[in-house]
Formats: structure tokens, sequence, C-alpha cells
């Protein structure tokens, strides 16, 4: 019998073949389960087509929990995931309901006891605040509760009277029932990416038919002013989480005041209680309601929504989720195993589609790196040091001992970024000496351990102590009390304290890894000019492979799509080496362009004949320079409306843009095109982009034989502009690749990653000795760099230029985004040259896209040729258009 094909009536138009193709291959991918790679090139309705197949199978998969009689399919044909996620689903609402009820029962008991023991002072404990300063005093505040260790495990706290460890909420029973629900997870990259998903979700009958809710951080949610002026996500998330601790307290105030039965008013103040935003149930229960009522929300729909009602729009949405169907979500958020805990998601038997995940492997290990600042240790061990001498008398033997472990290991961090791998943990400490040198290295965790003698110490049971204990509010608030100017200094610089102490703890965490899992970097730079120290600590993380068998494990499909995915081998070899390659599903489809609205010219020589090498040793000269600049000048008087630059860096962006204004070559340039440039703050891409949109379309309704045409946009390769941005129409008539856009060999992250890919190549490829990762120590040197980069032989070489090839990809794709677009694209070096009659699969070109690789011109004989092909290419469509 024949495998019946789904059905996708969502789609708001009759589907192209290849849009059909697609959604079918990712169909049968939910169906199968398991992990899936579908490719599908941009402008050929990816996310429309992702909505549509996704959503088509999760309301197939709901009428089978259901029962519909309409479904063909029985009980007996429902996969064994689906029968356990309907079994199982009143076994563990019940098993929480006894959890719960006797989590409220042990507590009932404990507040017995704390009311009987409340008003019990030793008099041991009331000679000893005495001694110590502490009549008359409010230092009591930071003083920490008794701390037991229990074991290696970790350890107890004795709390005081009057503290609960938690509360339940009269909500939690409906709250377990809605979490049952099966649903579909969409991350991306960015916000941008997530608006247009909501956008194109909009266009289908699933907007109306299921709930879904966008998720995102504190800064693009928050709308409190006063909170918003702090400007940067730390400090933004540590002020939010300082109003909800503040709330909690309040909240508490007032429950023990009713219990004890005292009268009267219980006297809030600002800072107290919390914040304003979350000061009414009612107001909350309203945004609900009214988000449920609008459909499909994006991020600014549900911040004007929290403005209009007052009520906070980040847990406003949060508290959607367990009843949502579709959760739409940024990488951060899902990818994190803390995120996912913090905002309560469950990928168990669930569907995860990450979208533009060609580089994923990347994106994932970064987001478990961990960096602690020499400003940051210094301010630590001076708030621990302080706080030890204060209340040393007063502390248990528990905390004593942690706070001395916790300095010796800042002392030791301290003195690695003072003194380098010639620091001794025995020498005394002094900042002020080393801090005219600079260097960089990496260490294994092991090696970095014993190079401080500190391989003695348990870090598994210090990092549960700091994070079961208060210490990191205790320590920061007396040390803040006591150096408040200090604090207001820095906060503008690295942030407060408290993100110190947490950056702290983010490094000791790293350092409980495995050895070959990552490396510590460590660097010193020379002080700035406004004395500020510079240099850090930094744990890379390398392996991927844990981290995502998390995701995998736990959801029933995990799905990578993007328009350019391939080559595949790297990514699972770094996130899924152990899956069998029968179980990786990959589909990649072509796109719905037609051939003639497409032209890739590989352009080998400039105007006056010189060859092109924008190699990293020769590209900074002048002669290179000032021919990309007459190419330029040339193809600006050729080329209609928009033309997109993309170099390789910001630095060597403005290197090339400062030439050519000094040789007078940016002045015969702007007669023809408005001149725009990418900025680098990110806040300003917006404006400029505006900018070059709105020159565009006021140039194209001017007098044809006008002396300008249209505007020129200098763009950055990996900067906010090459990926997210649509080119469509005039805003991209051409794209210029400007070299091969490899990462900098300078980078001592990216030759720790490539030696690492490089080691696991050289393991399974080879048994023989002959076969050997790099071991040559990487100082940041750029030659270093390019040393090991050529010792490369296997994965690891493929691995740097793969992600050379992602990038030139995702720059490139920004043009063409609908069937009727068109577009030239100029890969300007001779390296993308090659003899047509040579189809070599191991040349560069072959990594490009097949839609774009099928066209590309990939030797011409001289600029002439490439002049001759344009000009027929942008007659043919005008012609065409009139």
């Amino acid at each position: 019998m024949d495998e019946e094909k789904p059905v996708f009536p969502a789609f708001p138009y009759k589907p192209y073949p290849i849009q059909l193709d697609f959604m079918n291959a990712l169909y049968r991918s939910l169906e199968n389960g398991g992990i899936a790679m579908l490719e599908s090139p941009t402008g050929t309705g990816k996310t429309l087509s992702i909505i549509c197949s996704a959503l088509q199978w999760l309301v197939d998969r709901k009428q089978l929990q259901n029962g519909n009689p309409e479904n063909k399919s029985g009980p007996d044909d429902e996969p064994d995931w689906m029968r356990s996620f309907v079994l199982n689903t009143e076994t563990k609402a019940s098993e929480k309901k006894e959890k719960r009820a006797s989590f409220r029962k042990n507590n009932f008991n404990r507040k017995e006891k704390q009311e009987a023991f409340r008003d019990i002072e030793t008099k041991e404990t009331k000679v000893l605040k005495s001694n110590n300063g502490f009549e008359g005093m409010d230092d009591e505040e930071f003083l920490m509760e008794e701390y037991e260790s229990e074991g290696e495990n970790g350890g107890k706290l004795k709390r005081k009277s009057g503290e609960d460890s938690g509360s339940s909420s009269s909500e939690d029973d409906d709250d377990d029932k809605e979490e049952q629900r099966l649903k579909v997870y969409f991350c991306s990259r960015t916000h941008s990416q997530l608006s247009q998903f909501i956008k194109e979700l909009r266009k289908t009958k699933f907007a109306s038919e299921l709930t879904s809710v966008c998720l995102g951080s504190r800064k693009n949610f928050c709308i409190n002013e006063d909170v918003l002026k702090l400007g940067t996500s730390t400090r933004i998330n540590e002020r939010c989480l300082e109003l909800q601790k503040s709330r909690k307290k309040e909240c508490c105030k007032v429950t023990k005041t009713k219990n004890l039965g005292l009268k009267g008013r219980v006297r809030r103040t600002k800072a107290s209680s919390g914040c304003p935003m979350l000061r009414s149930r009612k107001v909350e229960k309203e945004f609900k309601s009214e988000i449920s009522q609008q459909g499909p929300l994006d991020i600014e729909d549900l911040v004007h929504i929290g403005r209009e009602l007052g009520t906070c729009p980040y847990y406003g949405s949060r508290n959607i989720v367990p009843k949502a169907d579709l959760i739409v979500l940024p990488y951060q958020s899902l990818l994190s195993k803390s995120s996912r805990q913090s905002l309560g998601l469950s990928l168990k038997d669930n569907v995860v589609i990450i979208d533009e995940a060609h580089n994923l492997a990347d994106s994932l290990i970064s987001m478990y790196d961990a960096k602690v600042t020499l400003s940051q240790l210094d301010c630590l061990h001076s708030h621990l040091e302080s706080y030890l001498k204060r209340f040393q008398n007063l502390l248990g033997p528990g905390n004593r001992r942690y706070i001395q472990t916790l300095m010796v290991l800042t002392r030791a961090f301290l003195q690695i970024l003072c003194h380098g791998k010639n620091a001794s943990n025995s020498e005394p400490f002094c900042p002020a000496e080393g801090t005219e040198s600079s260097f960089e290295f990496s260490m294994a965790i092991n090696e970095f351990l014993f190079c401080l003698n500190i391989d003695n110490i348990n870090l598994v049971k210090l990092v549960y102590y700091i994070q079961e204990s208060n210490i990191i509010h205790k320590v920061c608030g007396y040390g803040d009390k006591l150096a408040p100017e200090k604090v207001s200094a820095s906060k503008g610089i690295e942030g407060s304290s408290l993100s110190g102490f947490q950056s702290l703890l983010d490094m000791l965490l790293s350092l409980t890894n495995k050895d070959s899992d990552g490396r510590v970097i460590v660097s010193k730079t020379r002080p700035s000019s406004e004395g500020q120290k510079g240099g850090y600590l930094k744990y890379v993380m390398l392996s991927g492979e844990k981290i995502f068998s998390e995701v995998l494990d736990q959801a029933h499909a995990v799905i990578l799509a993007g328009g350019t995915l391939q080559p595949i081998e790297e990514t699972k070899e770094r996130l899924f080496p152990s899956l069998q390659p029968d179980k990786l599903h990959f589909f990649s489809c072509g796109h719905i362009i037609p051939s003639e609205n497409i032209l890739p010219i590989a352009v080998s020589h400039g105007p006056s004949g010189h060859p092109f090498d924008f190699s990293y040793n020769t590209r900074t000269s002048s002669i290179m320079i000032e021919e990309l600049g007459l190419l330029v000048c040339n193809l600006v008087t050729l080329i209609p409306e928009g033309i997109v630059v993309f170099f390789s860096s910001f630095d060597y962006e403005a290197l090339v843009y400062n030439s050519w204004k000094e040789s007078g070559i940016l002045a015969r340039i702007m007669k023809k095109k408005r001149v725009y440039r990418e900025p680098r703050k990110s806040t300003e891409v917006k404006l400029v982009l505006r900018e070059y949109n709105d020159t565009i379309e006021e140039l194209s309704h001017t007098d044809p034989k006008s002396s300008h045409n249209g505007a020129i946009l200098l763009a950055i390769v990996g900067g906010k502009i090459s990926e997210g941005i649509n080119f469509s129409d005039g805003m991209g008539r051409c794209i210029i690749m400007v070299g091969l856009p490899y990462p900098s060999p300078s980078d001592i992250e990216l030759i720790e990653r490539v030696k690492h890919i490089e080691s696991i190549g050289c393991a399974s490829i080879s048994k023989t000795p002959k076969l050997s990762a790099p071991t040559q120590c990487f100082n940041g040197d750029a030659q270093a760099g390019l040393s090991i980069l050529r010792s490369c032989k296997h994965r690891g070489k493929q691995y740097y230029e793969n992600l050379c090839i992602k990038a030139l990809n995702q720059s490139i794709g920004r043009a063409i985004r609908h069937i009727n677009d068109y577009a030239a694209i100029l890969l300007v070096d001779g390296r993308f040259s090659s003899n047509p009659t040579e189809r070599r699969s191991s040349h560069l070109t072959s990594k490009l896209p097949q839609w774009i690789n099928a066209h590309l011109v990939s030797s011409t004989k001289n600029y002439g040729e490439v002049h001759r092909l344009l000009h027929q290419f942008f007659k043919f469509h005008k012609d065409k258009v009139k």
C-alpha cells in the first residue's frame, strides 16, 4: 500500500513543487522522529513551509491523541512515543500531586517549629553581636545563615525562622495538566527572525486554531523605565531579579504579620515593594486574556500591550507557556539548560525546530563559555577579604571555610593574570606588579589547576555551596556598602559586583568539565588610558556533543533547518558523532527562481589587469585596494539601484574606505551612487538601512538622465547586515564579495577549536602514528596562527574553510528573495576562479549553494568580459520590465 501524502490546506497559495517537496520531507521527519537536516534556499518561502508542515503535523497528532473518528489511523497505528505520552499523563500528574502534598505537610511542620523558636536568642549570640559592634547597626542583614556540609555532594542551610524555602501556587494543578500538551518549539538566532516567523504565521489558519507565544530576553521585554535606563542586559537582569526578591520578601512579611494576628498596615517603600509592573494579579490576568484573543504576537506587540495595561510582558508571556501549542523563542532560551529550567520549558516528547542552523555547533558551545576579568577578580577578592574580616567571629565553620577557599581561588587567578605561567600562589600578591606586560596563552583544565596549585580543591562541592547559600548577595551587598563610589564606577564598565561573582561561579562550574571538553585562556593586556586593568580568564568549550544530546535525547524530533546547511558532515561530527548514518535524514531542494534571474561571476582581474588576491598577507597593499576601487567605479555606472559590498572585517573596510577617500576614488563613486557604511553599533543599523532604502526608492523615480542612479552599502561579513536582512529587488541588484572571509588567524579561541577538531579527525581517520593534531603553543600572534592552520591536513582544515564558506553563503544569500527577483553576484578574488572543464569537487566553489554554483561563471579572461556579461544581464531585465 502506497504511503498517503499529507495535505497542507493552510498554505495561503498554491505551493511550488519545491515548496511541496520541502513540506513533505519535514512532515515525514516529524512522523519518524529523531533528527533531520532540511535545507531550503532563501527566497523559497522556507519559513512559511515550516509553519504549514510542522503545525499541520501537530494538528494531526492532536486529533489522533483525542481519538477523532475522522482519522483513518486507529490507536494501533500510533507510534510508541505517542501512546506513552497519553498513558503517562495521568500517572505523572498524580505523582506530582503526591509530592506537593508531602511538601506542604513538611513545610507546615517546619513552620510550627519556627514559630516556637522565633523569639529565642542565646546569650552567647548577644555577646558576640555586642563585641562585634552590631548594637545599633544594620550590618546584621549581611550575616550569612549557617551552612552544614553533608559529604561530597553538597550541604544544607540552617534557615532562620520565618524564612520559607518555597510556596505552592493555587494554579499548580491546572499547570500540571497543561504541561502535558504536545508542543512545537521554534527557535532562531535573532529577534528580527522570530518576528518574521510570527508575521508568516498570521497568514495561515493556524493563527486562530492554535495557541502560540513568543519569548525573549528581559532587555527586549522590559517596560520599567527605571530599569531600562541601566542599558546593558546584565544590569537589567540583575535589577529585575533584585526587584522580584524584594517583592517576595515583602509578601513574606505580610504573610507573617497576618499569621501572628498583628493589626495595622505594613509600610511599603518603593525599594521593597518590587517592580510596579507586577503588583496587580488582576492586570496580569487581563494581559493573559488579551494576548489569547489577538492571536500570534511578536515581541513588539507584547510590549505594546504590556505598556497599555501597565503589566510586565516578560513574565506575562512566560505564563502562557503551559497552555501554548507553539513556542517561538531565541537560541539561548532553548539550547541553554539553565535557561530552559528558568523558563519552565520541557522538551520531553515534544518537537524542536532550529532555524538558521548553519552555525549551530559554534553557537551552542559558545553559550557554555565562561569569562571573568581581572577587574572583577580584584573587586571580589577585596569584597571577600572585607567580609571575612568583619564577620569572622560570627560565621560558622562551614561558611568560614568556603569563604577562605574562595579567597585562595581569586588570589590564584589574580596571580596568573599578573605574572603568567610563572605565578606562584606562595608569593605575596601585588596587583601593581607585572601590570605593564601583556601575554595570551591557553591551558587544559588540569594543567591550569596544577599550575596554580589548586587541584586539591573540590570545585563541585564549592559550586554547590555558592548556588545553595546566599553568599553572593551577602558578600557583594556588604562590599558595595563599604565602597559605594567604587561600585558606581565599576557598573559603567563591567557591571556590578553581583555580575562579577556570577562570572566567577560560571568559571568554577566550567572547570568541573572533563579535561578534554575545553581550554582555559589566560589573556593580559596593558592598562587602558583610564587606568582600567586589562586581562581575563576565559573557559572555551570545545565539545558540543554532550550539550546537544540533552536536547536530542528528550525531544521526539529535532529539525535543523536553514538556507545553507552543507557541508553537513562537520555538524554531524561535532554535535552527534555517534549517530548512525541511517538515523539522520537530510533533504535539500533547489531555488524557485528561473536561471536567467541570477548571474554569479568569479572576478579574477581588475580593470587595469592586476590579479585580485585578498589573502591575509596581500590584501592591505595599495595596489590591491586601488584596483578594487577602480572596479567599483566601473560597476556603479553599469549596475542600477543598490549595490552591497561585503568586506571581511570592520578594520579592513575602514582601511579601504580611508584609502579611497585620500585617492579620490570615493568621490568618483559618489558621483553615481550615495555611499553608506554599516555601523559598528547594532542599534544604528536600522537607521542606516532605512536611509539606504529611501535613497534607492527616491532615485528610482527621478529622471533616468540624472547623475545618481542609486546607492552603495559597505557591509561586513558576520555583521548585523550579513544575516537576517533581506536585500530584495532594488536594495540588492548586485552583491560584491571582496576576498574570502576567513576568520582572523590571531583569534586564540578559533585556533583552539581548530586544533581540537583536527585531533578528532586524526583519531577517527587513521590509527597510524603519522597522523597527529598540531600541538604548537599559540600566543595570539597571527603568523603563529597561520602556521598552525597550515599544519592541519584533515578536519581542522575543513572546519576553517567551512567557516569561511558558510559566512560567504550567508552574505551572498541576502539578495534574490522571491521568484521575480534578480541580481548579480560578484566573487572578487582569483581564488574563486577555476577551469570550467575541470569541475573538481575539492575546489572551494563546490561548497557554494547548488543554485548558485550551477550558474557560476567560474573563469573570465579579463575585466572586459565581466563588464559585457553584466551589461547583457541588466539590459535583458530592463527590456523585460518595459
